[in-house]
C-alpha cells in the first residue's frame, strides 16, 4: 500500500484504550492521521472467585477459546497470576488481533480461522468438527455472544465460560470530533463492534447526530456494518478482517473520492 494512500485523511479509531496502537500505525503508514477516541472500555469482572476456581482445573479441559484480544490479555493475566498454563491444553480464537495477543505471551500452533474471523469461521474449521465427549471453556467478556458455546455443546462438548473481564461505555468528551465535523476535518470512523458503535452514537448524543451519519463508517464485519445502516449513517463500507482490512478499505474508498 503507498504511503500516501489515505494522505490528508483524519480516521477515527474507536478500539478500547490501549488498543488502538496496531491500527493507528497502519494508518499513519498510509499517510492519515488516526485519532483515538475510544467507544468502548474494558474493566476488571466484578465477582472473580467462581473464574479463579475454574482456572484452578484447567488440566481438565480439552480446549481454550478466547473470544478476543481482551479475553487473552485478561484472560491470560488472572490465569499466570495463579498458575502455569497446562502443557496439553490447545488453544483457539477466532481473529487475527487476539491470535497476535496469543503469540505475544508465548503461544504457538494457536487454532484459528484463516479466511472469516469470528465465530462461524472458527466453528467452521475441522479441529472443532469432532466435539463427543471433548471439555472447552471459553474465555469471554461478561454477556457474549452464544453460538459459539451453543454450537460446540450441539456437537457434544461440555462447555463452561471463563467470563474474565466486562466491556463499558467510556466517559469522554465529544466535543473535540463534533469541533472538528464542524470544520470538515473528519474522514472517516472505524468500528470494530457492534456494541463500541452503540457506545459511539450514546456519546456523541443529539448535537453528534448528524456527524455520526454523515461520516463514512469503515467496519470489517456486516453485523457492524448493518447495525450503522440502522442508525442512518450515510456512507457505510464493509472493508477485509482485521486491521489490514480496515485500512485496506480505508485506501480503497478514498481512492475514488
Amino acid at each position: 500500500m503507498s504511503s500516501t494512500a489515505l494522505a490528508g485523511r483524519r480516521v477515527v479509531v474507536t478500539r478500547p484504550a490501549g488498543q488502538a496502537a496496531h491500527l493507528a500505525a497502519l494508518i499513519r503508514a498510509a499517510g492519515g492521521e488516526p485519532l483515538l477516541y475510544p467507544a468502548l472500555a474494558i474493566f476488571p469482572c466484578g465477582e472473580p472467585a467462581q473464574l479463579h476456581a475454574l482456572i484452578g482445573r484447567l488440566e481438565t479441559f480439552d480446549l481454550a477459546i478466547f473470544v478476543s484480544a481482551n479475553a487473552a490479555s485478561h484472560g491470560l493475566a488472572l490465569v499466570r497470576a495463579r498458575r502455569a498454563w497446562p502443557p496439553d491444553l490447545r488453544v483457539a480464537t477466532v481473529g487475527r488481533g487476539s491470535e497476535r495477543e496469543l503469540e505475544r505471551h508465548g503461544f504457538s500452533g494457536v487454532i484459528a480461522p484463516r479466511e472469516r474471523f469470528d465465530s462461524e469461521g472458527l466453528l467452521a474449521l475441522p479441529e472443532l468438527a469432532a466435539m463427543q465427549g471433548k471439555r472447552v471453556v471459553i474465555f469471554r467478556g461478561e454477556g457474549g455472544r452464544e453460538l459459539l458455546g451453543e454450537t460446540l455443546a450441539a456437537r457434544g462438548a461440555a462447555v463452561e465460560y471463563a467470563e474474565c473481564y466486562r466491556r463499558g461505555r467510556p466517559d469522554a468528551d465529544p466535543a473535540p470530533l463534533l469541533a472538528r465535523f464542524a470544520r470538515r476535518e473528519l474522514d472517516a470512523f472505524t468500528l470494530t463492534s457492534s456494541e463500541g458503535l452503540a457506545n459511539l452514537h450514546a456519546m456523541l448524543g443529539e448535537a453528534g447526530r448528524q456527524c455520526l451519519q454523515g461520516t463514512p463508517i469503515f467496519a470489517p464485519h456486516e453485523r457492524i456494518a448493518a447495525a450503522a445502516r440502522a442508525l442512518n449513517v450515510q456512507t457505510v463500507v464493509l472493508t477485509g478482517p482485521g486491521d489490514e482490512g480496515l485500512v485496506a478499505g480505508l485506501a480503497g474508498f478514498f481512492a475514488k473520492v
